[in-house]
């Protein structure tokens, strides 16, 4: 085998086979070991891997390796998150049928994959478009709607009056159809939801107890949440007997700064509100303004609020004063009742609202002394608030409370920014919801022992006209299973999330057929000791995970509250400035980088270019530099075998050659004997080694800090090449071989997690049976990291004036003499007072004086 390259395509093929051929990655539940369940989120079959999965997947085998060889019994799992709309795109694109399209896709990924060397248990794999995966989610559809956590309204989607047919809200672009660019409108239909905000306190509670999460997730999740406590109570309108619009405020201290009040565009009474019907369309070009921007633009800080005033007016209660109403785009219907009252002097959104229609602002808090700005939102004493004078902003509130309870006005309410999760999709690639429509038992879910409700296969899929589904009559006509006659299937499907927020548990058991999950694995496996995906997924999966999670524990299937332990949300790739995209033309193909590099490479630069919780921007020159160091090491080892003693009972691979051991060998492996060292340079280089495996494992267990543990190996790269130039004078050759030997191995094994198929090849090469990967983790040596001597610093007056190399154990009157006659201190000092002289054994020195 050749010394000069490390040869990757014929080395990465060979191990990748030994691993298949030895079914090394599969694995059972043991609880004679701690379980590890490492878990990347699972891609769409999009047909081709990109840079973005590289990272995520080279970052969870990782951790799955390194965790192997601590002692875990691991679990690392894949399968692909099969439904979705590209694959029905691709069926009216091109005429192939989405089942086909995505099994094609999936198999062009899986090989992909397995040229990466992750080391998955395939046996593992699912497909969320199979009916043996989506027969039990159909299952708990059914169960949730016997609890009522699964129900049927009508509500306002997107609808392209061209294609006759819901779009999602990624398929609207700048207020149009992204397939024929027809203006798009807001249609209300019937759809079917989750009951997630029955589980809002739980969630909002467990982003306190999740701190493997970081906390940006953990506040964007909180924010979708959005837990408000404060009072609903009406407003009437002036003319109106009996008609009162109701309105929440978080801050029921400030009502007598009500000076206007908002409605949602899309709120039911504006339509009873308006007076005539120029009114009426100008209220309806408003909508139609308004439909066509985002919740984010409608609720943005930083853009203009735009509102449009009616002719209707309100009472204030509180003080009876008649305030207009308007109707304005950063009021949304989904969150509180839809409708505000404005207090402009304490909200800064009024504040810009009033300040651009010329309305009145009234200050209800006391300013600080010097305060000068625009809507005051701090502490302070209540003012210009009638009977709430004079109170703290607390007191006020539950002041302001007690006065609409005493009068029958209102009441406290804690509302939330989470809506129940829609999970309706009028598209045919999806799983279908199990429920039927009957003459004469109305709405009946399907029958448990029907399941799966599949997919029929022959659909004519156009893109137009609502679900392909409502077309296929022997989809649509069956039979009531509650009293046989004839009934109408439901022709939407679920939401693809909701096949996501269960598939880390069928991973557990996943040829279970008796249920959605084996009892005794999901007990054993669950949770998810480590998740990682992208900081895209913060809210809606992640959330969705966590509400489905809840529901199966509260369903008796599993026994824990929370799906993932840990998260870790890595950053994004780039290059030339932007995301990698086919759009910008900036996309690196892996498959082009492991033809010229190899995977080894591939991995070595992704989790060294960058932390991974930040962007990786990508180089060029990064990656031939890391697949520079990989044959550093390969020329390295090849070149000083004959001379690196091989361990006892050795034995070969598949396709290794056995060397001979001698009696006596040292090293890292297990079992072995510390080398001696007997000079200044070797004990040197043998603290080296070892503070390396302090240092590795510790960015390896914290904050996963994978660039600083890369540039620790190089470091130790770096003295083992200098060790082998300059020792072969002063070190006694067997102090010299063994300890050689102990780096050799202790580099390979600290490497092999981020280069998996060279550190198995060069550790079949140093004489070892076994896989690198069976071996345990190396531990430092306490003897080998005891210094002798140490650095210390020595500052003047605060500032760094020189170093002293001393003796571990040298009394601090030595150290004092040694700091004080240094030619680079005595300077300092020379024309001052010493007034103080304070050691820090084996740190620091600080000198004080004075002039």
């Amino acid at each position: 085998m050749s010394s000069d390259r490390y040869p990757f395509r014929t080395i990465e093929a060979k191990w990748q086979g030994i691993w298949e051929e030895r079914r090394q990655f599969r694995v059972t539940e043991d609880t004679s070991r701690p379980k590890f369940y490492c878990l990347e989120m699972f891609p769409y079959p999009s047909g081709r891997i990109h840079m973005g999965h590289v990272r995520v997947y080279a970052i969870g085998d990782l951790l799955a390796r390194y965790k192997w060889m601590r002692g875990y019994n691991v679990l690392h799992p894949m399968g692909w998150d099969a439904f979705g709309l590209p694959a029905e795109n691709a069926a009216i694109e091109h005429g192939v049928h989405p089942a086909i399209w995505t099994h094609e896709n999936i198999d062009n990924m899986r090989a992909q994959l397995k040229k990466m060397g992750i080391s998955y248990d395939w046996d593992r794999e699912i497909a969320t478009c199979d009916p043996s995966y989506y027969k039990w989610e159909q299952l708990i559809f059914i169960k949730m709607l016997e609890r009522g956590l699964a129900y049927r309204r009508r509500s306002t989607v997107n609808w392209c009056p061209s294609c006759h047919t819901v779009l999602a809200n990624e398929q609207v672009e700048d207020g149009r159809c992204w397939r024929c660019d027809s203006e798009v409108t807001p249609t209300e239909v019937d759809g079917w939801f989750f009951k997630i905000t029955a589980y809002a306190d739980e969630l909002l509670a467990w982003c306190d107890r999740l701190p493997g999460w970081p906390e940006r997730v953990m506040t964007m999740q909180r924010n979708w949440i959005g837990r408000s406590e404060g009072a609903e109570f009406d407003l009437p309108v002036v003319g109106r007997p009996g008609l009162g619009i109701r309105v929440f405020t978080t801050r029921p201290d400030t009502v007598f700064g009500m000076t206007y009040a908002v409605l949602a565009p899309e709120h039911s009474l504006v339509d009873r509100l308006v007076e005539h019907e120029g009114e009426r369309e100008a209220v309806a070009a408003f909508r139609a303004e308004v439909a066509r921007e985002s919740e984010i633009e409608r609720l943005a800080a930083d853009r203009p609020k735009r509102g449009l005033r009616l002719g209707a007016r309100a009472v204030n209660p509180f003080n009876g004063a008649e305030i207009p109403l308007f109707i304005a785009d950063y009021v949304l219907m989904g969150y509180g009742t839809g409708a505000i009252m404005a207090v402009p002097g304490e909200d800064q959104r009024d504040w810009d609202f009033a300040r651009a229609h010329d309305l009145q602002i009234v200050e209800t808090v006391k300013r600080p002394d010097g305060w000068i700005g625009e809507a005051y939102t701090g502490d302070g004493v209540k003012i210009n608030s009638g009977f709430l004078d004079g109170l703290t902003i607390s007191e006020a509130k539950r002041r302001a409370i007690d006065w609409l309870v005493e009068h029958g006005l209102g009441d406290a309410k804690v509302n939330y920014r989470l809506r129940d999760w829609g999970i309706s999709r009028q598209r045919y690639w999806g799983a279908p919801i199990p429920v039927l429509y009957c003459d004469a038992c109305g709405m009946v879910p399907e029958a448990e022992e029907n399941l799966p409700v599949v997919l029929p296969p022959d659909v004519q899929l156009s893109g137009t006209g609502g679900s392909p589904l409502a077309d296929v009559a022997g989809f649509v006509n069956a039979r009531c299973p509650k009293c046989g006659g004839r009934a109408r299937r439901e022709t939407d499907t679920m939401d693809t999330f909701v096949e996501s927020s269960w598939y880390f548990l069928r991973y557990c058991s996943p040829q279970h057929e008796a249920g959605m999950v084996d009892g005794a694995a999901a007990e054993y496996w669950m949770p998810v000791d480590q998740y990682i995906g992208g900081i895209e997924h913060a809210v809606l999966h992640l959330l969705y995970a966590r509400f489905y999670t809840k529901v199966l524990r509260d369903l008796g299937l599993v026994k824990v509250d929370e799906p993932f332990t840990a998260l870790l949300s890595q950053g994004m790739v780039i290059k030339d400035g932007a995301k990698m995209s086919k759009s910008k033309g900036n996309v690196v193909d892996p498959d082009e980088l492991i033809r010229t590099f190899g995977a080894d490479t591939a991995r070595l630069f992704s989790l060294f270019a960058a932390p991974p919780e930040k962007d990786l921007d990508w180089n060029d020159h990064g990656v031939e530099g890391a697949s520079r160091f990989l044959n550093r090491v390969w020329r390295f080892v090849l070149a000083h075998l004959d001379e690196l003693p091989a361990p006892a009972a050795a034995g070969g691979p598949s396709g290794a050659t056995p060397r001979p051991a001698p009696a006596a060998a040292g090293g890292p492996s297990g079992g072995r004997l510390a080398p001696p060292t007997s000079t200044d340079q070797s004990r040197a280089f043998r603290r080296k080694i070892h503070e390396t495996i302090v240092r590795v494992t510790d960015d390896m267990e914290h904050d996963f800090h994978f660039n600083t543990a890369i540039s620790a190996v190089m470091e130790l790269v770096n003295e083992l090449h200098a060790f082998e130039a300059t020792a072969r004078d002063g070190v006694p050759t067997a102090e010299r071989v063994a300890l050689l030997r102990e780096a050799v191995e202790t580099t390979l094994l600290l490497l092999g997690p981020f280069c998996p198929h060279m550190g198995e090849e060069l550790w079949a090469q140093l004489g070892h049976a076994e896989s690198l990967f069976r071996r345990p983790w190396p531990v430092p040596d306490p003897e080998a990291l005891r210094r002798q001597e140490v650095t210390v610093v020595v500052q003047v007056d605060g500032r760094v004036r020189g170093r002293l190399v001393v003796d571990v154990n040298a009394a601090e009157d030595r150290v004092r003499q040694l700091a004080l006659g240094d030619d680079k201190v005595r300077p300092w000092v020379a024309a001052r007072t010493v007034e103080k002289v304070v050691v820090v054994p084996n740190r620091l020195v600080n000198i004080v004086t004075r002039a």
